[in-house]
Parts: C-alpha cells; structure tokens; sequence
C-alpha cells in the first residue's frame, strides 16, 4: 500500500486550527463584573448639639428584704421564683420539721406530766386542809402541802410555756412572707442547710415590696458635681422611648474602689413604674439661662470607618453614582452619634451602612425600600 502525504494546504489549515486551540487555552478568564450595591445615604446638615448628658439606668427597688428562717435545718421545698408576686403571708419556702414535731411531742408529755402532779398536790392539800381544821395535824404540815402545790402549779406554768416555745419553733420550719411584693432573688435550693447556721442567718428569698422604685446609674468623678439632690431629670422608658419625669433623690458619697464612679438613684413615679430589672435612660439636660447652644454636624457611629489611625467616611458622588472615601476628625460622641470637627461641608452625602463591603471608585445606587 502506497502512502500518500496531505497537500500542503491541509497541512496549514491543521496548523492554524492548534494554534487557535491553544490560545483559546491560555487565555484568562473575563473577570465578572463587580455588581453595583445598593447604600443608603443621609445628608449632612447642622444641627444644634444638646447641652446635657444621657445615662443608662437600672430599675431597682428601694427596699430589698432578705428573708431566712428563724431555725436551723434542711430546706425541703421552694415555692416561688424570681420574678413571682407574692402577697402578705404567702408560703415561700418550707424546712424538714420532723425534729421540731418530736419536740412539740416530748413538750406536751411533760405538760401532761405536770398537769397531773398538780392535780394530786391540789387534791393532796385539800386533805391536808380538812385536817388541819378539825386539829389532827399541825400548821407546818398544812404549809408544807400548800408550797408542794405551788411548786406543781409552777412546773406546770413551766411546761406550757416549753410547748409554746417548741410549737412556735415548729411554726419557723414554714417561712412565709412579712409583705407583699416581687421576688428579686433566690439564694437557697432543696436540700441545702439554712436558717440561723453558726450564728449567722441563710438568707433563702430576697423581696422587694411594692412601692418606690429607683432608676440606678453610675457618674465618672468629674461629673458627680453636676448631680444635686432633688433636681429633676426626664427619664426615658420603654422601646417606645417614653419620656416621664424623675426626681434625683441620692448621690453616693464615695466612689467605687473598682469602677472609681459614683452611684446616683433618681426616684421613678410609682403609677405605671418600669418593671424591676429593665434597663432605661437618664437625661440630665443643662437648663443654664442664657446659654448659646453649638451648631454642629452629626453622623451616626454605623457611617464611620478606619483606616490605620484615620476615621473615614463613604460620600456619594451623585454624578457617576460611585463612592470615594474621605478623613474627617471627630470632636465628640453624642449618644449613638459623633460630632463631625472638619472634613465634610453641610449638603455632603454620606453611607450609614454597610460601610465594609464598599471600595473606591465603586457603582451604588441608592437603596428604598419598596414595603414602605
């Protein structure tokens, strides 16, 4: 069999096909196009900074009792929980009793004990007493029955009074409550040992009665001279952010050691109180006469973002609808905001969130939200 080579122009067209095979391989892969992000803006406008100051604050009661029995012994049952409204008298927790039942026993044997010597002493002298009258005995004899019947009337006097004892001995094994108010606190379980333990009462159930409440917060040093007693501040409740008035009822007269701030307790209006525990906010407003309130401009904490030891921000170029980052300096922080000092003109459009995920020179458009 003869072979036959391929014609030239086969040959060439073989060559130019594994030459376009093998560029088409190495080529790079078209990078996808960066998706363009919805932000949202706000405006930067000036605006009046407020003189005063804002606290966080705890609801606390102004009485708190700690309650423990009055014996000692093994915690049986509980009957409450944090938290529980109890009313005057209630049963909170219960003690084993047993001992105490066997010593209300042995107590009323020993008045049955008594009570019976006193019944023969009694019925011993009034012999003795018919006696003496028809002259069979002398004067001392009849004297010596009358005090044997007093002594049995004494030892009877005495074992009614160690039953007494013993049955109210009996009755502390049940700690019941003195008032009616809210369980702030449980310090004793089933099975622990309580009450009066080497000289020291167990507490088993802290009560806050109803009544005042107070709103608690801490001061740094150098603001505790702002705070006077009896001055009113505006207290902000609930997630509705419902503003009443307070009174400023006490400030602490030596700082923490740990902290080194000073506790302040402003007295809340006892009709539709916060419940005890939650958290509220405190503002102390400064009502100086006269005073010229600043000009300032704010941005909240969300638009802020680091760069080594600079603070930027994102601000929208409105025209090609991309951002570029700018250094602003920061005076102050004004609750969840900051007070802009230099780097931004009034009129500036600045990102408030989702700052992370942005780059320079980056295609946004402006989020809304189409549920509204």
């Amino acid at each position: 069999m003869t072979y036959h080579p391929p014609a030239p122009s086969a040959r060439l067209f073989m060559a130019l096909a594994g030459t376009v095979l093998l560029l088409v391989a190495c080529s790079k892969p078209v990078p996808p196009q960066e998706p363009v992000r919805a932000v949202k803006v706000l405006t930067v406008g000036a605006t009046v900074l407020q003189a005063g100051a804002e606290y966080a604050a705890e609801v606390r009661p102004r009485i708190e009792s700690r309650l423990s029995f009055r014996v000692a012994g093994k915690l049986l049952k509980r009957h409450v929980e944090v938290g529980q409204h109890v009313k005057a008298g209630q049963l909170l927790a219960e003690m084993d009793p047993q001992d105490f039942a066997l010593a209300v026993q042995s107590a009323q044997a020993q008045v049955a004990v008594a009570s019976t010597n006193l019944k023969l002493a009694d019925a011993d002298y009034q012999r003795y007493k018919a006696l003496r009258a028809q002259n069979f005995i002398s004067e001392a004899e009849l004297e010596r029955r009358d005090t044997a019947l007093l002594s049995a009337r004494a030892q009877l006097d005495q074992a009614q009074a160690q039953l007494a004892s013993q049955q109210n001995q009996l009755g502390y094994t049940r700690l019941r409550a003195d008032v009616a108010g809210v369980v702030t606190g449980v310090d004793a379980e089933p099975g622990q040992v309580v009450g009066q333990v080497i000289g020291a009462a167990v507490p088993v159930v802290r009560i806050a009665p109803d009544g005042p409440r107070d709103a608690v917060f801490s001061v740094p040093e150098d603001q505790v001279a702002a705070m006077k007693p009896g001055m009113g501040v505006m207290v902000k409740t609930g997630a509705a952010g419902k503003l009443v008035k307070g009174v400023l009822r006490e400030v602490g007269s030596s700082a923490d050691p740990v902290t080194r701030t000073y506790q302040v307790k402003v007295t809340l209006p006892t009709v539709d109180a916060p419940a005890l525990g939650s958290t509220l906010t405190v503002l102390l407003s400064d009502t100086a006469p006269q005073k010229q309130q600043p000009v300032v401009m704010k941005l909240p904490t969300s638009a802020l973002r680091q760069e080594g030891n600079a603070t930027t921000v994102w601000v929208l170029d409105s025209a090609s609808m991309t951002v570029k980052a700018q250094t602003i300096q920061i005076a102050t922080v004004d609750g969840n905001e900051v007070v802009v000092a230099s780097g931004l003109q009034p009129g500036a459009q600045v990102v408030a969130t989702g700052v992370h995920v942005l780059s320079a020179g980056q295609k946004v458009m402006i989020y809304s939200d189409k549920y509204k």
